[in-house]
């Protein structure tokens, strides 16, 4: 049974890890802290982790992948894409009228994942202006921090999985601002891993440090790519965490890293004397109503 660290039970990534193995058992370490499920993974305790990395509307989770790049040195082996379904979850009679509808307007406090609460903005500016907003380690444990103060006015932001878990209500379904809500994760682990299911397509993740002081370097990187008609899905930059000005390029190219081509690719950068770090390669998996036909 494959060990793997994720966010606490009735998270997200919890809800997506199960997605992903298709109910296949699993033994899930749960951690509060996203730090922690890094860990489990670089000390042996678990095989693998899963990490959320980028969300449709708030973009890339920048901790994550810097956690990745400069803290660990795991590999992906996986990545999958999920809906983010964010409900409104309390103790239901505190804020029930006599006509049986909930009154937002009593909601002092809203709970949850930084990420997860500027995603729901619409509702909470229409329905709880008023309310305190604070952000926490995961939506799940925003739910149980709720469940632990009744009688407070709060309230969270979090799964159905997490109301199921600690017997609160959904005081309203599906609040995020937009319907195409979804979140990307990555499986890391030392070992390729095996998943009950077909991949939709094969992608490597690559780490590109320019030289320093090369006028056109981004470009002539970016060249090695579009000859060879490879399909960039992302380009990011981040801070080499080195001094002012120094960036590292952070590629997702749809193609897998021993291919004729990426490889050719990745020695024409090295050439360049740029450096290339790949992160991983490895297979993806679309969410049913995001595949086209």
């Amino acid at each position: 049974m494959k060990r793997i660290a994720v966010l606490p039970e009735g998270s997200v990534s919890h809800e997506a890890v199960d997605f992903l193995f298709n109910g296949e058992p699993l033994e899930l370490l749960h951690s509060k802290l996203i730090s922690d499920v890094f860990r489990a993974t670089d000390s042996g305790k678990s095989q693998y982790s899963v990490i959320p990395i980028e969300n449709t509307i708030e973009g890339s989770v920048s901790l994550h992948m810097d956690w990745l790049v400069n803290e660990v040195d795991i590999p992906m082996q996986a990545e999958w894409v999920y809906p983010s379904i964010q409900n409104v979850i309390g103790h239901g009679s505190e804020f029930m009228t006599e006509s049986g509808d909930y009154d937002f307007g009593k909601i002092t406090k809203i709970m949850s994942h930084p990420v997860a609460i500027p995603q729901c903005q619409n509702f909470i500016r229409q329905h709880s202006p008023g309310a305190d907003l604070e952000g926490v380690n995961s939506t799940a444990e925003a739910v149980e921090i709720v469940k632990k103060n009744p009688g407070k006015g709060w309230v969270a932001i979090g799964t159905r999985l997490a109301a199921q878990k600690h017997g609160l209500d959904i005081m309203a379904e599906r609040v995020t601002d937009h319907d195409n809500n979804y979140t990307r994760f990555v499986l890391i682990g030392p070992e390729p891993v095996q998943i009950p299911r077909e991949p939709d397509h094969v992608k490597t993740s690559l780490l590109v440090t320019l030289p320093e002081d090369a006028p056109g370097a981004l470009h002539q990187v970016l060249s090695a790519f579009a000859w060879r008609k490879l399909n960039l899905t992302r380009l990011e930059s981040r801070p080499t965490k080195k001094r002012l000005g120094s960036y590292y390029f952070y590629i997702d190219v749809e193609e897998s890293a021993d291919s004729v081509l990426l490889t050719a690719a990745m020695a024409e950068i090295e050439a360049l004397n740029c450096q290339v770090r790949i992160l991983g390669s490895y297979p993806c998996y679309t969410y049913p109503s995001l595949k086209t036909t």
